[in-house]
């Protein structure tokens, strides 16, 4: 039981990490009002890949 719920949990990051990359330029717009967007969503990418990463870690280590 314990493993199917860390298995979701991963896959949620995963995902939530694919969004941040995918999305930047669009959070970025939503959220931040500032000028300088492309910083902005280029963290928001730097830290997606991170997300993702994290989450297929926690998914292969599970399994």
């Amino acid at each position: 039981m314990l493993q199917i719920i860390l298995i979701i949990i991963g896959m949620l990051i995963l995902l939530l990490g694919v969004i941040c990359i995918f999305d930047a330029r669009v959070i970025t717009k939503k959220l931040f009002g500032f000028g300088d967007q492309n910083e902005a969503s280029m963290g928001l990418k730097i830290i997606g890949f991170i997300l993702s990463i994290v989450g297929a870690f926690i998914i292969i280590v599970v399994i």
